[in-house]
């Protein structure tokens, strides 16, 4: 089974986006165990399909991510990649100036600081330049958040991103046909592994929040792990088409 991991916060909050140091840490130890390969997202469409293989991603850029997870995973040899929102380098998670009250409001880092990260072992992508629901854009004004964020990224740290993530998993087919042409993949919030017949534009992710308690990723590969899988993907999908979520990615 192949499958992209996503994080957001490292923080003891419980929202929707945060795991808790603990929590993590204990994930770091199992995948530094061998008993999957990570790598990154690039190598890991490469992989065939019978490779029990992982890639590590984080989404928004959060000041945490540089305190806590990135030494972390250097520490252990395992790469990742961060989804940068580059018009709020610096800012918060009060995405256009509003607080999302079902997550913590919390400080994301500076240009300085993602360009140490590198070498560390991280690899920086795009996430748009402003956070928006790109489903509700269209025309210049989409292009703006996709393609403006990928040249924003390239003059800021002088290496162009290959890859992208939707704000919110938001994605429509001009959104889409947009990140196939300015990036070689782009990710989802989709609930579940690659598939070998993957859209290289709408790849689907594992979202840690749902793998936090004691055990649960560790039963990676099974039957049990699997039906689990099942279950939060199905509770997902439900819970967008009649309550979308605004706090996800």
């Amino acid at each position: 089974m192949r499958a992209i991991l996503t994080y957001h916060s490292i923080d003891c909050s419980e929202s929707p986006i945060s795991v808790s140091e603990d929590s993590f840490k204990r994930h770091v130890r199992w995948l530094a165990s061998g008993a999957v390969t990570v790598t990154t997202v690039d190598e890991l469409l490469r992989l065939p399909e019978s490779a029990e293989a992982v890639a590590i991603t984080f989404d928004d850029g959060f000041s945490n991510f540089g305190d806590i997870a990135a030494p972390l995973l250097a520490s252990a040899g395992l790469p990742s990649t961060l989804f940068v929102v580059t018009d709020q380098v610096g800012g918060t998670n009060a995405w256009g100036g509003v607080r999302d009250p079902g997550v913590p409001t919390l400080p994301l880092m500076d240009w300085q600081e993602l360009g140490r990260l590198p070498a560390l072992g991280v690899t920086l992508a795009a996430h748009t330049r402003s956070h928006r629901r790109l489903h509700a854009l269209a025309g210049d004004e989409l292009a703006e958040e996709i393609v403006g964020s990928a040249r924003v990224l390239e003059q800021r740290t002088g290496t162009a991103p290959t890859g992208f993530a939707y704000p919110y998993g938001a994605v429509s087919n001009e959104a889409a046909a947009l990140v196939r042409e300015e990036f070689r993949w782009g990710c989802t919030t989709e609930l579940r592994p690659l598939h070998p017949d993957a859209d290289p534009s709408r790849l689907p992710r594992l979202d840690m929040f749902y793998f936090r308690e004691r055990g649960r990723l560790e039963t990676w590969g099974t039957a049990r792990f699997r039906y689990y899988l099942t279950l939060r993907s199905q509770a997902r999908r439900l819970r967008q088409r009649w309550a979308p979520v605004t706090h996800t990615s």
